[in-house]
């Protein structure tokens, strides 16, 4: 049988095999190169997006909150309003309630007493007076219970007064308050 040496053409076999090996690795480098790349500026391109949405979220968040804020501001200025429209309801039902009190204690007065001070707090009325007789305070103070616009009168004090022209008259303090539920339209 003949000789052949078949080295060489192994080794061209191996060195092509090789050299197809090393394209081949280069080719995939690269292709993995280019996918590392890609999927790097994919990455960066969704960070991107959600800093964007993130800025969009914090801008329309402070932006809420201002309104939040002003709606608060809102809330405090109708309250106060409320109290004020509530304060100038109070004062004009009580407006004419001043002017109908006088008047009852005017026609509450019998002859005979009559009134030093009258002073009015919160609904209660501090009455000084003089008159020639007990049996006059007592009328007082029934004329003034029958009324619609005062009630409960309460005598605090009588006592005898320095006698003008030898009279007998008597110093008086009562209080009375002001009827709650007062009579409807005004009625005296």
């Amino acid at each position: 049988m003949a000789r052949i040496n078949l080295l060489p053409w192994r080794a061209l076999l191996r060195e092509k095999r090789r050299k197809r090996f090393l394209i081949v690795l280069a080719v995939l480098s690269a292709v993995a190169a280019c996918g590392l790349f890609a999927a790097d500026q994919f990455i960066d391109t969704l960070v991107e997006r959600q800093l964007e949405r993130n800025d969009l979220i914090r801008s329309a968040t402070f932006q809420l909150d201002g309104r939040a804020e002003q709606i608060d501001q809102l809330k405090v200025s109708r309250e106060q309003l409320l109290e004020r429209m509530q304060t100038i309801d109070m004062l004009q039902s009580s407006r004419s309630s001043s002017g109908i009190i006088l008047e009852q204690l005017a026609r509450s007065l019998p002859d005979g007493v009559y009134f030093t001070d009258v002073k009015m707090t919160e609904g209660t009325i501090v009455i000084t007076g003089v008159a020639q007789s007990g049996n006059l305070v007592s009328q007082l103070m029934r004329n003034l219970d029958a009324s619609h616009w005062l009630e409960t009168p309460e005598l605090n004090e009588v006592k005898a007064a320095s006698a003008h022209d030898g009279g007998h008259e008597r110093q008086f303090q009562m209080t009375v308050r002001e009827a709650r539920h007062a009579p409807a339209g005004g009625q005296l």
